[in-house]
């Protein structure tokens, strides 16, 4: 299900992902936490984010929103919706420019992006996974609602799994 909502927040706009982000991508994905908690993705050209995203948006299983600040447009992050191979419902991530953490964005726009897809594509389960040490995440999906199901290891890596059901969040 490949979801192309427009949402705006108090603070943020939420926009699909389009080839014209490839800029943004490219800072992204270079970030020292994408990196860390998320991996390499070897982009280091716009023209090989640009190829990046002509493949997340020919993935009809992948849905990716840009996070903009309302007030000037600047892009902060990404919220992502991928039903994955190895997960029985499909997982929400997120990812930030480091300058704009701790400061309740990936949150709002989560939230925000949660609600879309519960009341417009009627989903009855949403999960995430992180790397056990992404405290930060962790504490990010309980606040939304999503609670530790178990471990699983992708490619010799360990993962948590988050979920919920739908109809038990609280979002706002």
């Amino acid at each position: 299900m490949n979801v192309q909502s427009f949402l705006i927040t108090n603070r943020l706009s939420i926009k699909p992902l389009t080839v014209t982000d490839s800029s943004f991508i490219l800072t992204l994905v270079n970030t020292e936490g994408w990196i860390k908690f998320i991996g390499n993705r070897n982009i280091t050209s716009e023209v090989e984010a640009g190829a990046y995203i002509k493949k997340i948006l020919e993935n009809k299983n992948i849905s990716y929103w840009v996070v903009s600040l309302k007030e000037n447009e600047d892009k902060i992050g990404v919220i992502t919706y991928i039903k994955r191979d190895y997960l029985e419902y499909h997982d929400i991530g997120f990812a930030f420019l480091p300058n704009f953490s701790g400061k309740g964005y990936a949150w709002e726009a989560a939230n925000a992006v949660l609600n879309e897809l519960i009341q417009t594509h009627n989903i009855s389960h949403i999960l995430a996974t992180t790397v056990p040490e992404n405290m930060s995440s962790v504490k990010l999906l309980k606040k939304l609602g999503l609670a530790y199901e178990k471990e699983i290891e992708v490619d010799k890596e360990k993962l948590h799994v988050y979920g919920a059901a739908t109809a038990k969040l609280t979002t706002q």
